[in-house]
């Protein structure tokens, strides 16, 4: 079964397909999504919206795993990540496909074991269970991935029993 798995954000969402089956995964494809900021707000959703709605169709995606808003310094930035949450869950629900939304605190667990891992930890980890030559880059497609896996790592019985929530 093919994952998406999604870092949201308004300039760079990123995106990561992984191939779950059993309890072994593999990357498929990655990447990130790019919007520029000379554009309108409506233009930038939109833009990601229908990526994503592309990105399903070309890798017949399942399912659709995204990193949530947990707590946010920042509450400009907040805002737009909130608004491609909300792009991003349009376009699955068009799709007819169902959304896992996890924490960061839930993704760090899922890849490390550690809640409290740094980035570089939870990136190394992602490579690793991926088996891949390197960290996948930019940061928002690795960590797109790492949204991926621990779906995948949380739905590992119900995987076997061919139930996904």
């Amino acid at each position: 079964m093919y994952v998406l798995g999604i870092d949201p954000g308004i300039a760079n969402t990123g995106w990561g397909v992984v191939d779950f089956v059993g309890q072994k995964f593999q990357p498929v494809c990655y990447g990130v999504i790019k919007t520029q900021t000379s554009d309108t707000l409506e233009k930038r959703i939109a833009i990601i919206a229908e990526s994503v709605k592309q990105i399903v169709v070309k890798y017949d995606v399942k399912h659709i795993a995204m990193e949530d808003i947990y707590f946010a310094k920042n509450e400009a930035s907040a805002i737009g990540v909130a608004k491609v949450i909300g792009a991003v869950t349009y376009a699955a629900y068009e799709q007819g496909l169902g959304i896992s939304m996890f924490t960061p605190l839930q993704i760090k667990t899922a890849i490390t074991g550690y809640g409290r891992a740094e980035k570089k930890q939870v990136q190394e980890m992602c490579r690793l269970l991926l088996k891949l030559n390197a960290i996948p880059r930019p940061d928002h497609a690795a960590d797109a991935l790492a949204a991926a896996v621990c779906f995948c790592n949380m739905n590992a019985t119900t995987g076997r029993l061919g139930v996904f929530k």
